[in-house]
């Protein structure tokens, strides 16, 4: 029997991990420095925790879920998302008593049984981010702001030249507030009845239960009759309109350039007032790279204090394949490869080779070494194959002159050096 990955459940090579740990690190290195404090969570929850938050009859809950009994016959869920799980950890923990605003990060892998295509995994993986505190549009807009900075980061750091800086698109909406929102809800509900028969059956399920998650269908019939209906800015409160107006100055400020789009909802239950979504370019359908909005009363829902917040997640996988052809491979291949390949002449040399190759690790030096008899051009041709800058020959000579071999291999010059000045010479060429 030959063992294959579970569908939808994708193998990290090298080639690949190393790209998810540079952009990781990037992003890590931007939320540090608006003072984001990173934290991890457990992959693991009980399932009433989701349905508590994101929503009973929201399509990740009723149809996506990995959801299982244990031994204990208690209902387990692996986490869908994350905003959930932090919730939980902040009220678990009190950390709504530490001073606001609380700004909070975790990363790691989320679990949907959603058809595998480009860009959407069954385990997939995600950079979480939320504030809690007292929101105002500004901290709104510093929020969207950094989500932007983030996924244009690598672009500016090691890209090729970026010829349109449109790669990423802001899209944004509000959807009201607790008084204007039960106005369009009504609205949405006679609308829609009248049409129930062109809507697909999720859809006529959702009707009484959610009718605003009619507005996330992607069956085409459904989104047809969506774009015929009032857009919910119709029915803002005045408050609401205030508040998205003074947000959308403050991007306009920064200098980001936003899509207002109406009919944008979000596929969880917990969104208040201010949501966005920050769509790739070259994704198909899948185009979504980052998400986001408000969830004021959330916390509250799920036993904690009343406290407003606002958070984002961005799809790493999205963002990589979305970024991949703008990078340059070398910085990559360069970490696949070693920075010195010790070639020990004969197994004589085996113990003095071990005992370098240690000292050069020590020092910070990705050393690859080959403890088999081979000869020096076998030896050589692997150094090659691995692409490594450096080659230090190590043979009986070698050993009694208490020096060393070192080839450049990009050069194919090469020098017979004193061991005790090996490592200040390694430094000098290697560590820029």
């Amino acid at each position: 029997m030959k063992f294959q990955s579970i569908r939808g459940f994708k193998d990290w090579l090298p080639e690949e991990f190393l790209k998810y740990e540079y952009l990781i690190g990037i992003a890590k290195k931007i939320l540090k420095n608006y003072n984001y404090q990173e934290v991890k969570i457990p992959i693991l929850e009980k399932t009433e925790l989701f349905i508590r938050s994101i929503g009973e009859v929201t399509d990740i809950v009723q149809k996506e879920t990995y959801t299982f009994q244990d031994r204990n016959q208690e209902f387990l869920t692996l986490r869908p998302e994350a905003t959930a799980g932090i919730c939980r950890m902040i009220i678990e923990n009190s950390l709504y008593m530490k001073p606001k605003p609380l700004k909070l990060f975790t990363v790691g892998p989320m679990f949907r049984h959603e058809r595998p295509q480009k860009g959407r995994l069954r385990e997939f993986y995600q950079i979480d981010v939320e504030f809690f505190g007292n929101l105002t549009p500004w901290y709104e807009a510093e929020v969207i702001k950094m989500s932007i900075n983030i996924l244009y980061s690598p672009l500016k750091i090691l890209a090729k030249e970026v010829k349109n800086d449109n790669l990423f698109t802001l899209e944004i909406n509000s959807l009201g507030c607790e008084r204007c929102r039960p106005e369009y809800k009504g609205y949405l509900l006679s609308s829609l009845k009248e049409r129930d028969k062109v809507l697909c059956n999720t859809c006529r399920q959702r009707l009484e239960r959610n009718p605003f998650r009619i507005l996330d269908c992607k069956d085409p019939n459904c989104k047809n009759e969506i774009q015929k209906l009032e857009p919910i800015n119709r029915f803002w409160c005045s408050n609401c309109k205030g508040h998205f107006q003074e947000l959308l100055e403050l991007l306009d400020f920064l200098g980001l350039k936003y899509v207002f789009n109406p009919y944008l909802v979000r596929g969880l239950d917990y969104y208040t007032r201010t949501i966005f979504e920050i769509k790739g370019k070259g994704l198909g359908a899948q185009d979504t790279v980052c998400a986001g909005g408000r969830y004021d009363k959330l916390l509250e829902e799920l036993g904690g204090p009343s406290l407003p917040a606002i958070g984002f997640a961005i799809g790493v996988e999205r963002w990589e394949l979305c970024i991949s052809s703008y990078l340059s491979p070398q910085i990559f291949l360069d970490d696949l490869s070693p920075q010195v390949f010790l070639a020990l002449l004969g197994k004589k040399q085996f113990k003095e080779g071990l005992k370098l190759a240690e000292t050069l690790r020590e020092a910070n030096f990705k050393v690859e070494v080959l403890y088999e008899e081979k000869s020096l051009k076998a030896l050589l041709r692997e150094a090659d194959k691995l692409a490594s800058k450096k080659v230090l020959i190590l043979g009986e000579n070698e050993i009694k002159e208490g020096k060393i071999l070192l080839k450049d291999m990009l050069r194919g010059t090469q020098e017979k050096i004193s061991l005790e000045n090996l490592i200040p010479k390694l430094k000098e060429e290697l560590v820029h």
